[in-house]
């Protein structure tokens, strides 16, 4: 049991690096290692999750080496629960996947796109976990990688979608090890809590700014805060469609948990700066929460709507931490929560109508609620959380946002989220329209004789999605208590 931290990671990452081989002696045994593993760090993670509520944070030094000398991973509360989100999302996508595989079933692919969601998943659940702030890049590159392959997976677009995601994720790479490297010269350490110990003790203010420039520059681009989103709708829209549900509904929420605990873990109130880059982040999150969500009103592929939708996302989780208050951020780590099970869902939702119809055109959605009644029912769910409809996972954490931002006196950023969740509104009533009122297009069923709508898998992916959204709204009380449990630890 004490072993649950890494074994959470090492199971994926053996699992990925075996893939490819299992694959070549069948061609479904390495897909079946995946889903084996992932599966078991899910247990492992809801494991750890109720000891991390009933005990506290833990912490797994490997080695045995003692901090700051050693490598640790330590888990609060906030990233148990990150960690049971990835994998659940993890190992929906990984089941969703297999109505994607290559149809000429070459093994190289299949194993290859198994191996690569693998080591998304490991990369994105080893940066929720490190106390490192060099194994935190390393799990970045290691996620960065992953998802560049996966989304040139996509075809010709998004093979021009991932090398210019590659341009920008090399420029934040950069960015962040110029950061880490000015924190390194002023402490002499690499772990999280020592550095944090070591900056509040009296470290050079200008310094510690620049480094923080860097940082929100680095993370801004990985989590495609504006103006740092060039290289997002195309990604998103044209990744590899079976892996899209969580590049699209998870990547961009590990880098954002990243700065949290950079401004607020390892810098913390004792920067006497804090307030102004907050505020700067702010001002970021409220621009991206308008831009995105007029951008997302003008599109008329469902890809491309959705994934402009996940820039104003983005911003609100940005926006929670931009409150610096306690109610604030809990509500950002809600939001983060609830968005990755909705844009998730969304894209399971298109992904399985496009398996089905081979359309994502709006227009093309004409009366698809008769005709596929799970996924439209997911679609509905999802798209009423994201404009804040009770009570539903949106609406609450939308909430607490608007709570941390009313108790900072940041009335701004109140009105934004109100006028955003109106502007939310125009475009997701508009796909209502387009399902509920077009006409039928009466588009050629490519599943014909498939017992229900779409395969099991499929149906489990979204059952799940759409299961997470009502339960997160319906317990909302219970996780944001949970939440705050390591939120109080910071001091705010």
């Amino acid at each position: 049991m004490s072993n649950i931290p890494v074994l959470i990671v090492l199971l994926p990452l053996s699992a990925a690096l075996l893939c490819m081989a299992f694959t070549l002696v069948h061609r479904r045994l390495g897909r079946d290692l995946v889903l084996l593993s992932l599966g078991a760090s899910l247990v492992l993670s809801v494991i750890q999750l109720k000891q991390v509520i009933h005990k506290g944070a833990v912490s797994y030094r490997f080695g045995g080496y003692a901090v700051p000398y050693g490598i640790e991973f330590r888990i609060d509360s906030i990233s148990a629960v990150m960690l049971v989100m990835i994998f659940t999302i993890g190992l929906s996508t990984a089941l969703f996947c297999m109505s994607f595989e290559a149809k000429d079933g070459n093994r190289i692919k299949i194993g290859g796109g198994y191996t690569l969601l693998a080591l998304l998943v490991v990369g994105m659940a080893g940066m929720t976990s490190t106390g490192d702030i060099f194994n935190l890049y390393v799990f970045l590159e290691i996620t960065s990688l992953s998802g560049y392959c996966l989304i040139a997976l996509g075809g010709s677009r998004g093979l021009v979608a991932a090398f210019r995601y590659m341009l920008v994720g090399t420029v934040a790479a950069t960015f962040y090890l110029l950061g880490a490297g000015i924190l390194y010269s002023q402490t002499g350490t690499l772990n999280m809590g020592d550095m944090h110990r070591l900056l509040a003790a009296g470290v050079s203010t200008e310094a510690q700014a620049a480094a923080m420039i860097f940082f929100i520059a680095a993370f801004g681009i990985k989590m495609a805060l504006f103006p740092f989103h060039g290289w997002q709708p195309s990604a998103y829209a044209h990744a590899e469609a079976g892996a899209r549900p969580l590049i699209a509904g998870v990547m961009g929420k590990i880098p954002a948990y990243a700065l949290f605990r950079y401004l607020f873990c390892v810098y913390g109130t004792e920067f006497r700066l804090l307030d102004k880059f907050l505020l700067v982040t702010g001002i970021l999150s409220c621009a991206g929460i308008i831009y995105g969500s007029i951008r997302a009103m003008a599109q008329t592929d469902l890809r491309k709507m959705l994934a402009y939708s996940s820039i104003a996302q983005i911003g609100y989780i940005s926006l929670g931490f931009a409150t610096g208050c306690p109610a604030g951020i809990a509500g950002g780590f809600m939001h983060m929560l609830a968005h990755a099970f909705m844009k998730s869902g969304l894209f399971f939702g298109t992904g399985a109508i496009r398996q089905k119809y081979g359309s994502m055109e709006l227009d093309d959605l004409g009366y698809i609620y008769r005709k596929m009644p799970l996924t439209s029912f997911l679609l509905v769910t999802a798209s009423l959380s994201m404009v804040g409809i009770p009570p539903l996972a949106g609406f609450f954490s939308k909430w607490y946002i608007g709570l941390g931002a009313a108790e900072s006196h940041h009335l701004v950023y109140l009105f934004v989220l109100v006028i955003s969740s109106l502007l939310n509104a125009v475009y997701f009533f508009k796909l209502f329209e387009k399902m509920f009122m077009a006409k039928d297009k009466k588009l050629p069923d490519r599943l014909t004789g498939q017992a229900g709508e779409v395969p099991w898998n499929m149906t489990i992916a979204i059952v799940v999605c759409a299961a997470a959204i009502i339960l997160i709204g319906i317990f909302n009380v219970a996780v944001f208590n949970v939440l705050m449990q390591s939120i109080s630890e910071v001091g705010l």
